[in-house]
């Protein structure tokens, strides 16, 4: 007798449950928002996974959000019949993934490194790699099976975006005027991009078309120095990190494999001070004949070089695919898909 009222209740219960998960799921998609999934550090171990293919099987690129962006993986594979594997990370310093990669004794393929300056010469450690990494070397049976639950739940509901859609991401999102002379975090734009199981980031349809989530973006970018003409690390620092790249690129040269150098675009207020900051002759030229590697810079080459950023620092999805046609079309000129 005393089950009845508990099986009732229980049954209610996955009624308004259900409902309730099914109507925030229809509020997201009325809204035209993309199936995503959360860039964390185990979908980074997932792709980190794919590394081992022969040589003529894939290339992996590590950088930051830049190449996120611009590498479209589709045209890519289509083009070239080989796998990009994605290991690039916003607001990232690709030294600790190069690092990484040199000391894996069976790492022996290619590797395209995208130059952001600003970030590719910083000098502190960033800790989403350094997360990531530590989780590709540590995770548990168990973290294991959870993260392939949620891939699996990720690719069927749009709300489980916790970047986007969590409560902790809806209560930033909610616009409190800042203290004077206090700066809150940044908020992005929802409609700004979205990330797929591949870890391309997407920008949205919309946001190329909307001025004003670019003024968003844009002012996050001023917020953080993209305006500042202050000159990059110099010195002894900028040496070392000249050394390190050095000893890194050389490891997996040893082992047989390729690596090359590549700067995307960007415009706009960023391109007008990027080359004040970091000095192309300074930083990536000297790059490129300290490592003994090629380079390929956006600037060099027609098409690339007059790309136009929305939010001045990455590529709508239409020249997203552009750039990855041109970008393959470079390193066929720089032999990088011989075997040999």
């Amino acid at each position: 007798m005393t089950t009845q009222p508990l099986a009732k209740a229980g049954l209610l219960m996955l009624v308004l449950v259900t409902l309730s998960v099914a109507a925030w799921e229809y509020y997201w998609r009325s809204h035209n928002y993309k199936l995503a999934y959360n860039d964390d550090e185990a979908l980074w171990a997932k792709n980190r996974a794919r590394v081992y293919k022969p040589i003529d099987k894939a290339t992996v690129f590590i950088g930051s959000s830049r190449i996120e962006f611009d590498l479209d993986i589709p045209t890519w594979e289509q083009t070239t019949g080989a796998e990009a594997v994605q290991l690039a990370l916003h607001g990232s310093n690709p030294r600790q993934a190069l690092v990484n990669l040199s000391n894996d004794e069976n790492f022996k393929g290619k590797l395209i490194i995208d130059v952001t300056e600003g970030l590719f010469f910083g000098t502190w450690e960033d800790q989403g790699m350094t997360k990531r990494i530590k989780y590709w070397k540590e995770a548990t049976p168990a973290q294991k099976l959870s993260a392939q639950l949620g891939f699996a739940l990720e690719s069927q509901f749009v709300f489980l975006d916790k970047d986007m859609f969590s409560l902790n991401a809806i209560l930033i999102d909610t616009r409190i005027t800042d203290r004077k002379g206090i700066g809150g975090e940044g908020i992005f734009p929802k409609k700004f991009s979205y990330v797929n199981f591949r870890r391309q980031e997407i920008m949205t349809d919309e946001f190329p078309n909307d001025t004003a989530m670019q003024r968003q973006v844009t002012d996050l970018w001023t917020r953080w120095g993209a305006l500042d003409k202050h000159h990059g690390v110099t010195g002894d620092t900028l040496q070392k990190i000249f050394d390190e790249v050095k000893t890194a690129v050389a490891k997996i040269k040893a082992r047989g494999g390729k690596v090359i150098f590549v700067r995307t675009p960007s415009s706009g207020g960023y391109w007008d001070n990027e080359p004040i900051q970091h000095p192309r002759a300074e930083y990536f030229d000297k790059l490129l004949s300290t490592t003994g590697c090629a380079g390929i810079h956006f600037k060099d080459y027609p098409v690339m070089k007059d790309m136009i950023c929305p939010e001045w620092s990455h590529l709508k999805k239409s020249d997203a695919v552009l750039y990855t046609q041109e970008l393959i079309k470079a390193l066929k000129q720089q032999n990088w898909f011989a075997v040999k």
